[in-house]
């Protein structure tokens, strides 16, 4: 830094506009319970939260509340589980905010194991959320990454587009989290990483500008009431594989 002190007196006056960023609060809904005590599966689409997920949820909306922020937007998937821990957010915030769905942030599709040998069901649970995930791998036999890639990005550019917002609360999912992450780290490209945990209920903090590529990745998988994590050393997609292996054994 100290050849700065060099520039030549023609060199002209140094400046700097500061960029002017909006803020993205992105979460993950609160813990759900895939399969009920005889191990049935309870159907994705309908699930609710569970008594964790709620408290988790609560959780995250205190911690909002505590810094006193407040959304000019909040939107969800549409699923009862992102709703569900929207509303509970803004209740703890005290806003009165209509809830946007944008159905196109449902989250990764999941396919039928039916069909699968038994040798290759681990892997079709965890291998889209490993690594530098390549475009083709397919989520439990369904969709593709790159189907998800198509379908979640393009929708950001809408969002942004909308300058009357400021701060924005988007409540989503665990797989359509990390493509919006995967993306706010490598907006040029096509990128996704499977390895950026996301654990329920957690926040995460983006800023955006005016280009498309201007992106600023503030806090990633804030998860009140246990921010270090104390407790975690599986991923999500880790405890629900298990949790299906035992529904298994019980059926």
């Amino acid at each position: 830094m100290s050849s700065l002190g060099h520039l030549g007196p023609d060199a002209g006056p140094l400046t700097f506009t500061p960029p002017q960023r909006r803020r993205i609060y992105l979460m993950r809904h609160g813990d759900v319970t895939y399969f009920d005590d005889s191990g049935k599966p309870i159907d994705a689409d309908t699930v609710p939260l569970n008594d964790l997920g709620r408290s988790q949820a609560s959780a995250a909306g205190r911690a909002f509340a505590a810094e006193n922020i407040r959304f000019d937007r909040v939107i969800v998937s549409g699923l009862p589980r992102t709703r569900e821990t929207a509303e509970r957010v803004l209740a703890e915030t005290g806003q009165q905010i209509e809830i946007e769905t944008w159905s196109c942030w449902e989250e990764i599709r999941a396919g039928s194991l039916s069909d699968l040998p038994p040798a290759d069901i681990a892997q079709a649970f965890l291998s889209a959320f490993d690594g530098l995930v390549p475009e083709d791998t397919r989520f439990m036999n369904g969709e593709s990454v790159r189907e998800l890639l198509d379908r979640v990005i393009p929708p950001l550019a809408e969002l942004r587009a909308d300058t009357s917002w400021d701060t924005v609360l988007l409540v989503l999912h665990g797989g359509v989290n990390r493509a919006i992450l995967s993306h706010a780290i490598h907006p040029l490209g096509r990128l996704f990483l499977g390895q950026l945990a996301q654990t329920p209920a957690c926040i995460n903090a983006l800023d955006v500008g005016d280009k498309p590529e201007d992106w600023v990745v503030r806090l990633v998988n804030f998860a009140p009431p246990q921010p270090l994590h104390r407790d975690n050393r599986l991923t999500v997609m880790e405890k629900i594989f298990a949790s299906f292996l035992r529904s298994r054994r019980r059926a």
